[in-house]
């Protein structure tokens, strides 16, 4: 299984959007600061998961999430309770 992630850095007020199979793991690597595009930005929280049973079926919705702007991107959080 794959999982499409969504955290919140409050302190940069943005969101970053990933996909993985250890969203635990992910997480840790960006709050260590492993990760160079959201280091800046530490530290930051789990705001959704969405369980794929793909790879490819993570990454497309991956790509539809981070064409979002943040409005659209923030209803989509609350219509689907992530």
């Amino acid at each position: 299984m794959y999982w499409v992630y969504i955290l919140y850095s409050e302190k940069g007020q943005r969101y970053y959007i990933g996909q993985t199979q250890d969203v635990a793991e992910r997480l840790e690597r960006h709050n260590y600061g492993y990760e160079k595009s959201t280091s800046p930005y530490r530290p930051y929280k789990l705001v959704c998961k969405i369980e794929k049973p793909t790879r490819s079926e993570a990454m497309q919705l991956e790509k539809k999430l981070k064409n979002l702007n943040t409005e659209d991107l923030q209803k989509f959080i609350q219509k689907y309770g992530c």
